[in-house]
């Protein structure tokens, strides 16, 4: 009965063009979910989950930052990166947010540290393992 079609894209691939029942989204106002009908809107996508069903099949991404468009039983999510979460390295992961911290703690007059780039990098780790974690 899956009648709403998923398209998840990055600037390297399409990752998701099917048919789907669900849709569940990290918003930039908060988490949001897609049933057929759904009325039309745009918003902001943060780092975070991205899952959706397809009859019995559920799957799920870490996404970063990027825009969704519902319309006509249509979600269009368009994100800088995506990954499933079969697919995530934890460890990796882990590591990445460590390094993040770390250049989040250093003090802002010392090193030049970039803080917006390394607050963003922080958000996507916790994504990547949170989604990782969640699948196992």
């Amino acid at each position: 009965m899956a009648n709403l079609q998923l398209e998840v894209v990055t600037p390297e691939k399409v990752l998701v063009s099917q048919a789907v029942d669900m849709v569940v989204a990290p918003g930039s106002v908060g988490e949001f979910g897609v049933l057929e009908g759904h009325a039309a809107f745009l918003t902001g996508i943060v780092p975070g989950e991205l899952r959706f069903t397809a009859g019995s099949e559920a799957r799920s991404f870490a996404v970063t930052t990027g825009f969704a468009e519902v319309s006509n039983n249509r979600v269009s999510v368009l994100v800088d990166a995506a990954e499933e979460a079969t697919q995530i390295d934890l460890e990796r992961a882990r590591r990445a947010m460590e390094r993040a911290r770390e250049r989040l703690a250093r003090e802002r007059g010392g090193e030049d540290v970039d803080f917006q780039r390394a607050e963003a990098a922080l958000k996507r780790a916790i994504a990547r393992i949170k989604v990782a974690e969640k699948s196992k």
